[in-house]
């Protein structure tokens, strides 16, 4: 938590988006737009709030089972808005990168990526993590493959390996443990994501539907952090001293 009381670490589910077109009988497609509209517009609020790193589960492993009509419009939206946004985030001092198997993408999306990462390297403020085709467990995998990698060629022995090497080989490890973890559109399960860093973050399940979730919805969910008493095993007396 920092000075004015807000996480500095937000990691977020962005649930909802098709039952936000289906109730308005609209396609899903539309739901997506509406929802990307709405990410930008959280971004610039964490932004502006100081916050440190937002994490964002853009699309998981399991999102590839979608109708491939759904999947190919998502990757297209997906390439426009890194084409339109990369400029603004890098003028706004966002440092962008990825976390997930990049592999399954269009190379032309896989370059596009690259090059957000790449121009917005050098930024200082929010650390913004798009989580993309990534699962929990692959993450947990991968870097259990690159300790073992390290032990066989003799650079590690099998007794260094330690939770704080383990956070280092996997997945964001620079930017802390989320303080606070926020799922919209009512599901109350973290769905593959992140396993390892949200041991002790602060989970926040909203019925909410992402492309409704504004600035508001966001100091809803920053009071309940405020509101919770973090102990990390210790007793209430003891955090309180």
């Amino acid at each position: 938590m920092d000075a004015n009381g807000n996480p500095n670490h937000i990691a977020i589910i962005m649930d909802g988006n098709g039952r936000w077109a289906q109730s308005r009988g609209l396609p899903r497609a539309a739901g997506h737009q509406a929802g990307f509209k709405l990410t930008r517009d959280i971004v610039e609020s964490c932004g502006r709030r100081q916050i440190g790193a937002l994490t964002l589960f853009a699309f998981s492993s399991e999102n590839w089972r979608r109708p491939e009509s759904e999947v190919g419009w998502l990757m297209d939206l997906f390439l426009r808005a890194l084409k339109s946004e990369v400029g603004k985030l890098k003028a706004n001092n966002v440092l962008m990168r990825f976390i997930g198997e990049r592999s399954a993408f269009s190379d032309k999306l896989q370059q596009e990526m690259t090059r957000a990462e790449n121009e917005t390297a050098g930024n200082t403020g929010l650390k913004l993590t798009i989580a993309i085709n990534y699962g929990g467990r692959w993450d947990i995998v991968n870097a259990a493959r690159a300790l073992a990698a390290d032990v066989q060629r003799g650079d590690l022995t099998i007794d260094d390996i330690d939770e704080e090497r383990f956070t280092n080989a996997i997945s964001i490890p620079d930017c802390g443990e989320p303080d606070l973890f926020i799922r919209t559109g009512g599901e109350k399960r973290i769905s593959n994501y992140l396993l390892w860093h949200l041991a002790y973050t602060e989970l926040y399940f909203t019925d909410v539907l992402w492309p409704d979730f504004n600035d508001q919805e966001l100091d809803v969910a920053i009071d309940f952090f405020n509101g919770r008493q973090r102990r990390f095993g210790k007793t209430s007396e003891q955090v309180t001293r």
